[in-house]
């Protein structure tokens, strides 16, 4: 598959954020924890922290080539 990089990156990114959010995963961390709460809106705000995260390291990273 011939393409930009960048495109390559930003698919990769794609695909780990939809595993990422899928329902079998999220539940997995609808358990309670500390004080009798959820951690699952830890996890949701941490991952989709790390999704922005990636794709601005993604998209603001001068190409190699």
């Amino acid at each position: 598959m011939k393409g930009s990089p960048i495109r390559s990156r930003l698919v990769g990114l794609t695909l780990l954020a939809l595993v990422l959010f899928l329902p079998p995963i999220l539940l997995l961390f609808d358990t309670p924890g500390r004080l009798g709460l959820s951690i699952l809106p830890v996890y949701v705000f941490s991952a989709w922290l790390l999704i922005i995260g990636l794709a601005a390291w993604v998209l603001e990273r001068k190409d190699e080539n």
